[in-house]
């Protein structure tokens, strides 16, 4: 059993729950974390035999292309995504960040974190 992870995927996209968010957009970054075997692919040096990175960005890129209302939605579609790509991977954690959210303060980012 190993971790397979990518960290920091930044995109700009037009999620939020209101209607301005949708159509200003903002930065949102992605981390998705993923346990799984992966010894058959280190011993044989395949990556048929693992879970692909690009695979893993392609999945994000196109959730977040999809407009969604929460950082929860967008976390459930990324696993659900990923699940039908690589049913076999034990655990996928997705942490979603939006940047500068509208709170009516200083806030860096909003942040959750999913596993499925």
């Amino acid at each position: 059993m190993g971790t397979i992870a990518l960290e920091g995927l930044e995109f700009f996209a037009y999620h939020g729950f209101y209607e301005e968010e949708q159509k200003m957009g903002n930065k949102y970054a992605l981390d998705i974390t993923i346990d799984t075997d992966f010894i058959q692919a280190a011993q044989q040096d395949r990556l048929s035999l693992t879970v692909n990175y690009s695979t893993l960005y392609q999945i994000a890129h196109k959730v977040m292309q999809e407009p969604s209302r929460l950082l929860e939605h967008i976390g459930f579609r990324v696993i659900e995504q990923i699940r039908v790509h690589y049913p076999d991977v034990a655990k996928i954690r997705v942490k979603v960040s939006k940047f500068n959210p509208p709170i009516g303060g200083v806030c860096t980012r909003a942040v959750i974190t999913m596993e499925g």
